[in-house]
């Protein structure tokens, strides 16, 4: 998610698909060191058992290689103009929107704040889980995925 046209400020985000929930991290720009770096420290601190993502276009997301070999995550780029390739993730974009508006500047946000806003949308019911919230959702799928190893 861009900010501002004027800035160069980037918030990128993963979505956990089965319980959607979500990561938010703070960019400086797009670049795709800024964006690989990114991705990794929230796959790292994350925990998750992530196997999958699922990119859009971007320029920035062309490294993607560098980080499948890092991670051993197989990454997937959607094709252009279909954003229902990344539904999940876009459905999320828009939740976030209501703390960050279009055309708005997101130059004075902080990782922490990302962070706190993240956890609030991970907290909140929502209806494709029969009104639980993704945080819910995942302790849930986390259990089960330790019974079974």
């Amino acid at each position: 998610m861009v900010g501002s046209v004027h800035e160069r400020d980037y918030l990128s985000t993963l979505v956990e698909r089965s319980a959607a929930s979500a990561l938010v991290a703070k960019l400086p720009h797009g670049t795709t060191m800024v964006v690989n770096r990114a991705t990794l420290r929230l796959i790292r601190e994350s925990g998750l058992p992530l196997k999958t993502i699922t990119w859009d276009n971007g320029t920035g997301l062309h490294g993607y290689k560098a980080l499948e070999a890092a991670t051993g995550i197989h990454c997937y780029l959607a094709y252009p103009h279909r954003p229902w390739q990344r539904g999940s993730n876009g459905n999320f974009n828009g939740l976030l929107r209501q703390y960050f508006p279009k055309r708005r500047s997101i130059a004075w946000l902080q990782q922490n704040t990302c962070d706190q806003v993240a956890h609030e949308l991970d907290s909140r019911p929502r209806k494709r889980d029969g009104y639980g919230s993704p945080i819910e959702k995942l302790r849930q799928l986390l259990a089960v995925l330790r019974l079974e190893c």
